[in-house]
């Protein structure tokens, strides 16, 4: 299945360079955006896999549009390709919804990966960045309160849910504890409603505040 991407990107001869790198490898873009507005309406409009989001729009910042682009195409996942490597910028796109991150330093075989990656739900990050947002993580499950109604899922789920963690895929967690993908995905979804979860990365957030890939 051809993935569908938007790019959002203030800069013309930089999105329209993007765009052609992804058309190039087989990709399908769907739209571009040069702002927060243009970004939220244009993915209502066209509900792209996958978005790939600049951090300094002229009309809000990458992490505002990330929020609500997942609003408006909750199927959507967004990776950041930000010229910025700034530990907020990073920590307040991840918050926000993206499954990922990318310095514009990338090459193009890295940004090509990356967007392959984000659209099977995987989370992606330049090196060093994704220590840096599981840090983070940590610290914010070791200060906030215990949760006294913590949901209980069963043990084949919490198995599940720590290879979810490790940033393992369906298809390599099947093959890890010789399952059926569509039985891991089963686990995966049971999992997110009784969190009451919308997405892989929340599950993925929660098992790691919970020390699941420690584990």
């Amino acid at each position: 299945m051809t993935i569908r991407v938007m790019v959002v990107d203030d800069h013309p001869m930089w999105r329209d360079g993007i765009e052609r790198d992804l058309v190039g490898e087989g990709f399908e873009v769907v739209a571009t955006a040069d702002g927060v507005g243009a970004a939220v309406r244009r993915a209502a409009a066209v509900r792209p896999d996958v978005v790939l989001m600049d951090m300094q729009l002229p009309d809000g910042t990458g992490a505002e549009a990330t929020a609500q682009v997942i609003a408006a195409s909750p199927s959507t996942r967004v990776l950041v390709l930000s010229a910025s490597d700034e530990r907020d910028d990073v920590l307040e796109a991840v918050k926000a919804g993206a499954t990922g991150y990318l310095v514009k330093s990338a090459s193009r075989e890295e940004m090509v990966a990356g967007v392959r990656a984000t659209a099977d739900g995987q989370a992606v990050f330049t090196p060093g960045l994704a220590g840096l947002v599981l840090g983070e993580f940590r610290r914010m499950s070791t200060e906030g309160p215990a949760d006294p109604e913590k949901p209980v899922l069963s043990p084949r789920e919490t198995e599940v849910l720590r290879y979810v963690a490790k940033g393992m895929t369906a298809k390599q967690i099947a093959e890890k504890l010789f399952l059926s993908h569509r039985t891991v995905e089963n686990h995966v979804q049971s999992s997110l409603r009784k969190l009451q979860l919308a997405n892989r990365v929340e599950l993925t957030r929660y098992a790691i505040e919970h020390g699941l890939d420690d584990e």
